[in-house]
């Protein structure tokens, strides 16, 4: 069976930032912003305090303009500021909302508040790097009236934006966030990435038990879990447990992929049909599509997996691994030469990659290049070991470069290695070995 391999798609999912829009609710996204109420407590202008009331009716429109009127006049009042950058993320002007939350950081670089909703919202733009320093920075900084739990969004923010890249610091960031307010799901869903990461599986695998055990049908935990059982190979506790799963999300992409997987694991034919209605949905979807192009392949049909793989290659012409497996379709559909093409561009974009010298070896010498077949055998044998296959491409270049020790030599490894299971290529051997060995 070739690699069947799930990209991003089947990653354990993590707790991520919030997505639901402004638009939708007519709030800023809790997660991302820090209500006026939450502020510090220093006495505000009237004209402030109308705009906060009118915030809290969700008077944008009459809380903006309050706000603008009295920022003509005072541009470095900290709190409107702040205020102002609330009504824009309400609004859904994030940039707008992002200005003004700069501006108030600028006027009082100690205000708590300012300095959370613009990191948040920054993490929320993606712009991951912006928003770093200045949710550290909150995290040092007195939170006053916000109390404990805004302080605790810091930190919790902070692993978000750092679980990828620095495992180890997003653990210190959520233990920092845990001192502070109890555990929640997505916590436990972080904690679970983390030890992933980090190799240790069965702390992973407790952890999205625990998910699951507070709310049996939690897709990420159960995608989580899931994960983890076909990273070991359990596959059918894995199937048992997505097949549950789709019944309560059956439009779940990520399950449905996972339970793909597991069934092209154990070589069930239910796998097609499943990916071929997951492509139709998803035809945009790379991951989707590379599934299918893998499955396809595995039933036989070189030509439509091929075709899929083709029109990926338009969008990634240097990924070695499509390479490798356009190259494998040609193989199948005796396009030797544009195989071997394909391959050896693929060894030249990862000179790591044993399965684009095994292609390349294999392509060479159905095009009758012995040179090339040793070097790609060569290269190939610094990453995997041999194979009777291996061996056979070994003796049959040697013999046509007319290297008789070396070709004998490898028809007899060829012939232990093989073992009576490649009847065919054991006779071929036997009679050249007949020949090479024939004393004069």
């Amino acid at each position: 069976m070739f690699r069947f391999v799930i990209f991003v798609l089947l990653l354990a999912p993590a707790a991520g930032w919030a997505q639901s829009s402004t638009a939708d609710s007519g709030q800023p996204d809790p997660q991302t912003a820090v209500s006026p109420a939450a502020t510090a407590a220093e006495p505000p202008s009237p004209q402030v305090t109308e705009a906060e009331a009118a915030i809290v009716k969700s008077d944008w429109k009459d809380a903006a303009g309050k706000l603008d009127t009295w920022l003509a006049a005072h541009p470095g009042d900290a709190r409107a500021l702040f205020d102002a950058g609330y009504v824009a993320d309400a609004q859904n002007r994030l940039e707008t909302a992002a200005g003004f939350y700069r501006r108030a950081v600028e006027a009082d670089p100690q205000r708590f508040e300012a300095r959370l909703s613009l990191g948040l919202l920054l993490a929320r733009m993606g712009k991951m790097e912006e928003a770093r320093p200045e949710l550290a920075a909150a995290t040092q900084l007195d939170p006053g009236e916000a109390g404990p739990a805004l302080k605790a969004r810091a930190w919790r923010a902070l692993a978000q934006i750092d679980h990828t890249n620095e495992p180890t610091s997003a653990s210190e960031e959520l233990l920092q966030a845990l001192k502070l307010t109890p555990e929640t799901t997505a916590d436990t869903l972080l904690s679970a990435g983390l030890a992933e990461q980090s190799g240790e599986s069965d702390t992973a695998e407790a952890a999205y038990r625990r998910v699951l055990a507070k709310d049996p049908q939690s897709p990420e935990g159960q995608a989580g879990l899931a994960h983890l059982l076909i990273a070991k190979k359990q596959y059918p506790e894995a199937e048992t447990l997505l097949r549950a799963a789709l019944e309560h999300h059956p439009d779940d992409t990520v399950l449905t992929a996972q339970l793909a997987t597991v069934l092209a694991a154990q070589d069930k034919a239910e796998a097609l049909p499943l990916v071929e209605k997951l492509h139709e949905s998803h035809p945009q979807d790379q991951a989707i599509t590379r599934m299918l192009a893998q499955l396809l392949a595995q039933a036989g049909d070189a030509p439509g997996s091929d075709h899929l793989y083709i029109a990926l290659l338009a969008l990634r012409p240097d990924d070695p691994d499509l390479l490798v497996s356009h190259g494998q379709n040609l193989v199948r559909q005796l396009k030797f030469a544009d195989a071997l093409a394909a391959f050896d561009k693929a060894t030249k974009l990862d000179p790591a990659s044993a399965d684009a010298w095994s292609g390349l070896a294999f392509a060479a010498s159905r095009t009758e290049q012995p040179a090339v077949t040793l070097h790609a055998l060569t290269m190939r044998s610094k990453y995997l070991p041999e194979v009777p296959s291996t061996y056979f491409l070994w003796a049959i270049s040697y013999d046509k470069l007319q290297q008789k020790q070396a070709a004998a030599t490898y028809y007899h490894h060829f012939l232990d290695a093989a073992a009576g299971k490649f009847p065919d290529q054991e006779w071929q051997a036997r009679q050249r070995l007949l020949i090479l060995e024939k004393k004069p």
